[in-house]
């Protein structure tokens, strides 16, 4: 059994609890008073069947006793240390504290667990409340009706001598703006309450149906599905958008098959430069074959010549905007202003545990209308997981209403996690 340094000094505080002498527990589990001491200072490791009669006299779980359980806590705990690094917490004395204390320092570590989900909970609910274009159109809808019914209720308030006819009239545009206040009412609080329970929010566009539908299927989007059956696809424009993303990574498959590319990428790596040269694809089709197929892992980001993002397939760790303008200082938006040319960088999400990413980033332009049309810009940004290692890596955000860095020399509003 693997066991902490402090396994002694967590039964001599269990044993002191119960106010239990050192010479009756020894007696209880057949061992001598000065063994029992030796034990509790740490001194003597412990036998397998020993521990457990102790466990057993004591009341007190195996497993609370076991290093496994206690490293989880100081992992919590140094977490919750590295959160607040300005409050001088004795980090180097954790051990002393989860042995002499465990209840409280699961508590601790609790509560920093529970902080730093409701943190985030906070970044998605501010980033909708912020940006989600129906919310504003649902919450303008019930604004203009309480300023009618306000109105109305005003005059026929304030005005004696009013015709009957008219003081008519105004009766019922008072009911029809009180019906449409309910019903506005009505759908707001529907679309608040949209997403269900574990879910961060609710689909509010054609893309987000569309990105929602691809990730239920893992990216596997064969040209067979019925696109009007999808639960996901609520909209005509939702599925306007999967049959385009369905027929676009259908070509993809068929300019790179599955054996061929599976050896290529084996062979070259995810360097989406390479394999777009070995298969004579646009560069572009290279990222989406490399992030969009079935567990890859890897994230993609697709934007056009305006920095709106287009299509996002998530990585664990990596948040984007739903709606509203994202990071400027992404990689992706570097190669959006030099076309042709690759991009790569180390880059941070903040947060004293924020995930590193590899990102490659790459934009290619084409000229649908010739010498005369207009130039069109399309750029990628590929995201793969990085290990903590010596490069140094680019601070990045999602966007800056909802992102901590209080230095950032890109930051074009205040964050509302600021105060």
């Amino acid at each position: 059994m693997a066991l902490s340094a402090l396994t002694g000094s967590r039964l001599r505080e269990r044993r002191q609890a119960l106010g239990l002498r050192q010479a009756d527990l020894a007696a209880e589990v057949g061992i001598s008073a000065s063994y029992l001491n030796l034990i509790e200072h740490n001194r003597r490791r412990i036998a397998e069947d020993l521990l457990t009669r102790l466990a057993a006299a004591l009341d007190v779980s195996l497993d609370s006793l076991q290093e496994s359980h206690a490293e989880g806590r100081l992992d919590a705990l140094r977490a919750a240390a590295a959160a607040v690094p300005g409050a001088g917490a004795e980090v180097d004395r954790l051990d002393e504290l989860v042995g002499r204390f465990p209840g409280w320092a699961a508590t601790l570590g609790e509560l920093h667990d529970r902080n730093h989900a409701l943190g985030r909970v906070v970044e998605v609910l501010s980033d909708r409340m912020a940006h989600d274009p129906h919310l504003s159109a649902s919450l303008h809808e019930v604004l203009s009706a309480v300023s009618s019914v306000r109105t109305t209720a005003a005059i026929l308030a304030d005005t004696d001598d009013i015709d009957p006819a008219w003081r008519q009239r105004f009766h019922q545009n008072l009911h029809a703006d009180s019906e449409r206040l309910a019903l506005g009412a009505e759908a707001l609080v529907a679309y608040l309450d949209a997403a269900g329970p574990g879910q961060e929010h609710s689909i509010a566009s054609p893309q987000e149906e569309v990105e929602a539908w691809a990730e239920a299927c893992d990216w596997q989007l064969g040209m067979g599905q019925d696109l009007a059956q999808s639960t996901h696809l609520a909209s005509g424009a939702g599925r306007s958008l999967a049959l385009a993303l369905q027929t676009q990574l259908a070509a993809d498959l068929a300019a790179m098959p599955d054996p061929a590319f599976a050896e290529a990428l084996a062979r070259l790596g995810p360097d989406p430069l390479a394999l777009a040269g070995a298969f004579g694809v646009p560069v572009l089709a290279a990222f989406r074959r490399i992030a969009l197929r079935p567990g890859s892992g890897m994230g993609l980001l697709l934007c056009d010549g305006s920095g709106t993002l287009t299509l996002r397939k998530t990585a664990a760790g990596f948040s984007s905007p739903r709606f509203g303008a994202a990071c400027p200082l992404w990689p992706l938006f570097t190669a959006l202003t030099r076309p042709e040319t690759p991009v790569e960088a180390v880059i941070a999400l903040p947060g004293p545990q924020g995930a590193r990413f590899r990102a490659r980033a790459f934009c290619q332009t084409r000229f649908p209308g010739g010498f005369r049309g207009p130039e069109l810009r399309e750029a990628a940004m590929l995201l793969q997981p990085e290990p903590a290692g010596a490069e140094v890596a680019l601070e990045v955000g999602s966007t800056c209403r909802i992102c901590p860095r209080a230095d950032c020399p890109a930051r074009r509003e205040p964050s509302i996690l600021r105060g």
